[in-house]
């Protein structure tokens, strides 16, 4: 065994990789020694990143309509959530919602539509949509998650310049079979390996937080280094009501940084992110997790709310990182995130009020499938990525009001949204279902003005300036409600 996680973490760089009964000692590490963990984690993490943070940005293709029982997923089969469901956006739709993450430094796109895996008209949609991108945004890296693939999509992505695929293994083998029986385990292996003999590069994470053993999760941490992942994703469980692990609390922000630097240790030179959840979970830890992990989705989720997308940018300056490719910070600061702009769930830049499905897997397990004509979202590959207090309770709320206006929750001019915030019984709530503000003279996008315009929108207050939806004690839903992604 190992002294310390100083000790091991030199071990690491010199060649020896930790083994399972190590990183179980690691995750069990007591409260009082964890920031020497993350300590001896971020010494990883700077060998092989540096300083700097990879920011990701979720488009939702299509969102729910799906057919896959997974039982973390709020786009899951016969779920009970209001969520915001609408078929594909266009490429011109998908290329604009792009445009606001990449403004806001974003140096992927991932592209997420919702269902068991996509036809071979629908993979044309996507390649469509990747050459408009590309055309525009050359230097942009684009990730696809559209679910379980068949034989030859994969190359076809590849050939039109999808550079990574996401499909996330989500929980160990041993614990599959209880989240979802509609397909299985190797079923998520096969399509990873597909991506990867295409050339693509392998995105694939987990969600913690679905009453998984601590033995199990180090089971699948492992599983995700053997399959070789590039990306490594890692979501807390958001316990959507109508699904089958509603309720499910098990996890605390200590925990969840401690499972960070495990995923670490076992992965040390690959991007880590922290993923869906991350707000309900690691909550005011998540700056100190940014020495352990070197990348994060920006704004929204598939169907729920993240972090304002601003205060994510602020987050990565104020402990001391930098955006992965970013132009000077004034030149950034002027175009991309004006002090107007509230979260981003179609801008990662702006605020984003993304959450639900981290960015993983189509149908629920797919990452980033949250608007509607304007959506995007980050992902994370499960739908109801996010767990709260270890101790089975839900997390201490942050709102006191189910009434009161969420700052900055509705698409701003540069089309950015709000961010995400914890109602008093500690739920999220749903996006698009909280209050929020809406500066109708400002410039938005065309198809949110064309929503506030044309009567069928949420209800506005008779100054014209508000947009008002009633707040819901849960997950917030991403445009719950709605005809357009709140990230628009």
């Amino acid at each position: 065994m190992f002294k310390n996680p100083a000790e091991l973490a030199e071990r690491v760089l010199a060649g020896h990789p930790v083994t399972p009964d190590e990183a179980l000692e690691l995750l069990h590490t007591d409260d009082p020694g964890m920031l020497d963990l993350v300590a001896a984690a971020g010494r990883l993490r700077r060998e092989h990143f540096g300083m700097t943070v990879k920011v990701n940005y979720l488009v939702n293709l299509k969102s729910g309509l799906c057919a896959e029982d997974c039982g973390y997923c709020s786009q899951r089969l016969n779920a009970g959530t209001d969520i915001l469901k609408y078929s594909w956006l266009s490429p011109e739709q998908a290329v604009e919602q792009a445009e606001y993450g990449i403004k806001g430094g974003a140096s992927r796109v991932c592209l997420v539509a919702s269902g068991r895996g996509p036809s071979n008209r629908e993979v044309g949609n996507v390649t469509r949509t990747v050459e408009a991108l590309k055309e525009q945004h050359p230097d942009v890296e684009v990730c696809a998650c559209l679910g379980l693939l068949k034989d030859g999509q994969a190359e076809t992505l590849s050939g039109a310049g999808v550079d990574a695929y996401n499909h996330n293994l989500n929980t160990a083998e041993s614990n599959y079979e209880s989240i979802c029986s509609t397909h299985t385990y190797q079923d998520r292996v096969d399509t990873v390996e597909r991506a990867k003999d295409a050339g693509l590069s392998p995105c694939s994470g987990l969600i913690v937080g679905m009453k998984e053993t601590d033995e199990q999760l180090i089971e699948a941490v492992f599983a995700l280094r053997d399959l070789g992942s590039d990306s490594v994703p890692v979501n807390f469980l958001m316990p959507f009501e109508g699904t089958p692990l509603a309720g499910t609390w098990q996890l605390s922000p200590q925990k969840c940084l401690k499972i960070l630097a495990v995923v670490r240790f076992v992965c040390p030179d690959k991007e880590i992110r922290m993923a869906g959840g991350r707000e309900m979970h690691l909550r005011s830890l998540q700056p100190l997790a940014l020495h352990v992990v070197n990348s994060l989705f920006l704004g929204d989720y598939l169907t729920s709310e993240g972090q304002a997308a601003q205060a994510d940018l602020d987050m990565i300056a104020d402990a001391g990182f930098t955006v992965l490719g970013a132009r000077p910070d004034a030149e950034r600061a002027s175009d991309a995130v004006p002090a107007s702009a509230a979260h981003g769930a179609g801008a990662e830049q702006g605020r984003a009020e993304r959450t639900t499905t981290p960015c993983g897997s189509a149908c629920g397990s797919a990452p980033g499938s949250g608007g509607a004509t304007v959506s995007g979202g980050v992902g994370s590959s499960a739908d109801g990525s996010t767990t709260a207090a270890d101790s089975g309770a839900a997390p201490r709320g942050e709102n006191a009001s189910a009434e009161a206006s969420v700052k900055g929750a509705a698409p701003t001019a540069d089309g950015l949204t709000s961010r995400g915030s914890r109602d008093a019984d500690g739920t999220v709530p749903e996006r698009g279902a909280a209050a929020s503000s809406v500066p109708t003279a400002a410039k938005v996008s065309p198809a949110l003005a064309a929503l506030l315009s044309s009567g069928d929108g949420p209800e506005r207050d008779e100054d014209e300036t508000r947009v008002r939806l009633e707040l819901s004690p849960t997950v917030r839903r991403r445009g719950a409600g709605t005809s357009v992604a709140p990230n628009a």
